[in-house]
């Protein structure tokens, strides 16, 4: 005889992270540059788009708006069960991580080229770290996103262009950096002086 298994494969979670694709993929303007990434790695997922948003974030996360870029794409996700009523899918992923007690995901915007980026932290991980002679304390996931925005808004970025990014010391970025290149994410480019960093490819 064979035991019947029940994969457990609609939790919460699950059903976010498929609202999550779906809302990149029917937001994205495929007529823009580069395409859709989504990035997975133990700590972290990101799913980024071309294309500006059509309300304001903060009207996106809050809910009850919805401005398809592509409504007909919409629908047939409607047709398979995945996608909320309108304007709820985004509320409730941050619902769900907040449940998860995880750090909360970002949602950002950028411009020239366009690109929306969610990021989902997939813990609640902090580190304590030192700004302008301050100890404060920061997410080390949301450091690696914003590394992560920023080489794929360009080709390559140096330990110094970074710094000025996150506002941190240059031995805080290099140990970001070393920690992206063990998850497969980063790779680096050239030697000592002239070494700049670049998404994996």
């Amino acid at each position: 005889m064979y035991a019947l298994i029940e994969l457990v494969d609609d939790t919460p979670v699950h059903h976010a992270l498929r609202e999550a694709l779906a809302n990149c993929l029917v937001n994205a303007d495929y007529y823009g540059r580069q395409g859709v990434v989504v990035i997975k790695k133990p700590d972290l997922i990101t799913l980024s788009n071309p294309g500006n948003m059509r309300i304001e974030i903060s009207t996106a996360i809050s809910g009850g708006v919805s401005d398809p870029r592509n409504s007909t794409m919409l629908k047939m996700f409607n047709f398979i069960d995945i996608g909320e009523r309108a304007g709820s899918g985004i509320p409730n992923i941050f619902s769900v991580w907040k449940e998860q007690k995880w750090s909360e995901p970002i949602l950002t915007e950028k411009f020239d080229p366009d690109r929306i980026t969610l990021s989902l932290p997939l813990s609640s991980q902090k580190v304590s770290i030192k700004s302008d002679g301050k100890k404060v304390t920061m997410k080390s996931d949301s450091q690696k996103t914003a590394i992560i925005e920023f080489l794929t808004d360009h080709p390559e970025g140096t330990v110094s262009e970074l710094e000025l990014l996150l506002n941190v010391k240059s031995s805080r970025i290099k140990q970001l950096l070393y920690d992206l290149i063990d998850d497969g994410i980063v790779e680096a480019v050239g030697a000592n002086r002239n070494r700049t960093y670049r998404l994996k490819r």
